[in-house]
């Protein structure tokens, strides 16, 4: 029979339909020359003949004492050639686009035949997944007084969540149950009882504190990290839009004592950013601001990035790990979203601890590991609604896992350990779920006016939809992550030019890792993507508003988990192949000049082009708001300055927020223009240049008022302000 070539492979991978392609040969070292000059280190068992003379006993040998033989200088071409096109490919997908996406759709092809021919031919180094416990028995002993205690509290606490809102009693009965469940599904742990030993270390007069390179690497690259997400976060965004003034309205209400479980202001929002702005308010002294806003969600987008280390750190090593939490830390999607002040980094910091603890208990067999990811999805159901697609993407998760040989044994456990994941984050979510009952029309309701035709009829057949909208989000790493200018640059591709290339490279080895391996840890890392980025993908009512940053948030964490074993791996290549006295240094040289571009490029993009673009979209209430509260501080009062508004303008709210009246909206309309003509006081109005009439109408009733015009040094965002003088008797 003919023996299957690399061509054959290629052909097999573009025609599924056709059957399963043909075995790739294990990822295993080749056997060359060194390799064969170091037998003399073994013993070569030579099969024994037929005789009758006894077998001798076996003899060992010891190792000669020579230099270690390594693999002669060797250029991977074919590794070269597979990123060298990736990035060419993706260059031209770059804005501004020359030429047609077709051909850099050819050129990723050829960075694929490169890529899968380099790994036939043993040149690329494909990581293997980290090594699993071997399988364990799930406990299924839980503290059954815990479990009464946990069951008999439930109904009393969703009876006394009733009415959307928070109170002592029913935070007593909520917590109560949570602490109950936790109790009762939680073992103890070696670490548990330790805290003795951590009492007597702090008395010792003396303490012993070991760094390691690997700490000081890691502390490094978490500065970084904290600089790109911190750096110029009062000016980067600049403005705010009207969801702000929405948010800071419901942050107001919990600061006057309206503790609601469930926002309805703007079609509804959970509580979770409320409460944390509002904690921020006090404890930072910001107040109610857009600084607040954004203080909070810049620290949810960080709390993600740990989670995504140590995922990545489980999944492919410590390095993996490390590279998947500085592009995930410094990368321009990630960062503009959670510098909006909007709960859009709450999904990904959902999504992180879930998938982390999940994986783990599943490959380790760890029962507390189930229960932490319980727990990260029900805080996570009280953040951002895209988050709830999570518990569907743990049951996919689950659910492969159960389908593959790597459960045999344990798969009724698995469903056990899976269950009591569910209850907990049950009871965490049981708040929201009376709400859900109460009024399902408000909980569901924007999620049914893109899902369904609730506002809007569907554009076109929904199937047409979907598949589009399915097509363009895949897409959005390297083509067009959309046109909402207030999260993102529009037009633009959702990575950097080195993080695409590097996600295309990680897409094409875990797929050929499955197709060898049969892992469910691979199958599910691709599937996540598409599953997390359905919130986005299922908006059939309104399909221009796909693919969006936002709604795609939680497929951050797989997306740079599989550009950093790209990443890593081309490394590994290099270090591999090239000369061992200059191997460490080029491979080193080459993976730090990469993750110094990909920082160049983010901090461009979001410090630059972003800001840029959004300042140059966005209405500036701000320096409206500084105008009307110079004006308050000097001659007038907070009381007699006016917004007169205007079509498609400024949203008044946002001026009282800048000028330091949170609670103030200034709008005027001409209409009410008499009812300020009692008022003695200095007046100022702040208006539109093209609202000649509403100009006009004051200066009939005004006549000694002084027009100036205000130059904001921002294209057609300049304004007119009428000034007042006080009326005397």
């Amino acid at each position: 029979m003919k023996e299957p070539t690399i061509l054959d492979f290629v052909k097999a991978l573009l025609t599924p339909w056709r059957g399963r392609p043909p075995a790739i040969p294990p990822f295993e070292e080749p056997l060359t020359p060194s390799s064969v000059s170091s037998l003399d280190e073994t013993t070569v068992e030579v099969p024994p003949q037929a005789s009758s003379a006894p077998e001798p006993a076996p003899t060992t040998t010891r190792p000669v004492l020579q230099p270690v033989s390594h693999e002669p200088f060797r250029i991977p071409w074919l590794s070269l050639s597979a990123v060298g096109l990736a990035l060419l490919a993706q260059r031209m997908l770059e804005p501004p686009r020359e030429g047609s996406p077709l051909v850099a759709v050819g050129i990723y092809a050829l960075a694929l035949i490169a890529l899968v021919v380099a790994i036939w031919k043993h040149e690329w180094r494909a990581p293997a997944l980290e090594n699993e416990t071997p399988p364990a028995p799930l406990s299924l002993k839980v503290r059954s007084r815990a479990v009464m205690l946990a069951a008999g509290l439930m109904p009393f606490a969703f009876l006394a969540l009733g009415g959307n809102r928070f109170t002592p009693l029913n935070l007593i009965l909520w917590l109560g149950c949570l602490a109950a469940t936790l109790a009762a599904f939680l073992l103890p742990t070696q670490s548990a009882g330790g805290y003795r030993d951590w009492l007597n270390r702090l008395r010792q007069s003396y303490w012993t504190v070991t760094i390691s390179r690997w700490t000081v690497v890691l502390a490094l690259t978490t500065l970084v990290v904290v600089f790109y997400r911190f750096y110029r976060l009062d000016s980067v965004l600049g403005e705010m839009f009207s969801d702000h003034a929405e948010k800071l309205l419901d942050v107001a209400d919990v600061l006057q004592g309206q503790t609601s479980i469930f926002f309805p202001r703007n079609t509804g929002r959970e509580a979770l950013q409320m409460y944390l702005t509002a904690l921020i308010a006090v404890v930072a002294g910001t107040g109610l601001s857009f600084m607040s806003l954004k203080i909070g969600t810049a620290l949810a987008g960080l709390v993600a990035l740990p989670f995504i280390y140590l995922l990545g750190k489980e999944i492919g090593g410590k390095w993996v790990g490390l590279v998947a939490f500085f592009l995930a830390g410094v990368a321009y999607w990630p960062n503009v979203i959670s510098r909006v002040g909007l709960r859009f980094p709450l999904y990904p910091m959902a999504v992180a601890p879930a998938l982390f603890f999940l994986i783990r208990g599943l490959r380790h067999g760890r029962r507390n590991d189930f229960i932490w990811a319980g727990l990260a999805v029900g805080i996570g159901l009280h953040g951002y609604s895209p988050t709830r697609l999570l518990p569907v993407v743990m049951g996919l998760a689950v659910g492969l896992y159960l389908l593959h040989r790597h459960s045999q044994g344990r798969r009724w456990a698995t469903v056990w350990a899976f269950g009591a994941l569910a209850f907990t984050a049950l009871v965490v979510f049981l708040p929201l779920l009376r709400y859900m009952m109460e009024q399902p029309e408000m909980f569901a309701f924007r999620a049914l006016t893109r899902l369904s035709a609730v506002e809007r009829p569907y554009p076109a057949p929904v199937w047409q939809i979907f598949l589009s909208n399915l097509w363009k989000a895949l897409i959005m790493f390297f083509y067009d992550n959309g046109t909402i200018w207030v999260h993102s640059i529009p037009g633009r591709p959702a990575l950097d030019l080195f993080t695409a290339a590097f996600y295309f490279l990680g897409l094409v080895i875990i797929t050929l890792r499955y197709v060898q391996e049969r892992h469910w840890v691979d199958i599910f890392l691709l599937l996540s993507v598409p599953m997390l980025m359905m919130p986005s993908i299922l908006s059939l009512a309104f399909p221009e508003e796909n693919p969006s940053l936002n709604r795609t948030g939680g497929a951050i964490v797989p997306v740079f988990i599989i550009a950093a074993i790209g990443l890593v791996s081309f490394w590994q290549t290099l270090k591999k192949h090239l000369y061992p006295r200059w191997g460490q240094a080029i491979s080193g040289l080459v993976g730090v000049g990469l993750l110094v571009a990909v920082g160049y490029q983010n901090f461009n993009l979001v410090f630059r082009e972003f800001d840029r673009q959004f300042m140059a979209s966005a209405w500036n209430t701000s320096q409206i708001g500084h105008v009307i509260r110079a004006f308050a501080d000097s001659i007038g009062t907070p009381d007699t300055a006016y917004v007169v508004p205007y079509p498609y303008w400024v949203d008044t709210r946002l001026v009282g927020i800048n000028a330091g009246y949170p609670l103030k909206d200034y709008a005027l309309w001409p209409e009410d223009f008499e009812k300020t003509l009692d008022q003695p006081d200095p007046k100022l109005f702040i208006l539109k240049p093209e609202d000649q009439a509403a100009l006009a109408k004051l200066r009939a009733l005004y006549p000694t008022g002084f027009l100036y015009y205000y130059d904001s040094h921002r294209e057609g965002k300049d304004f007119l302000i009428f000034f007042v003088p006080p009326q005397t008797p």
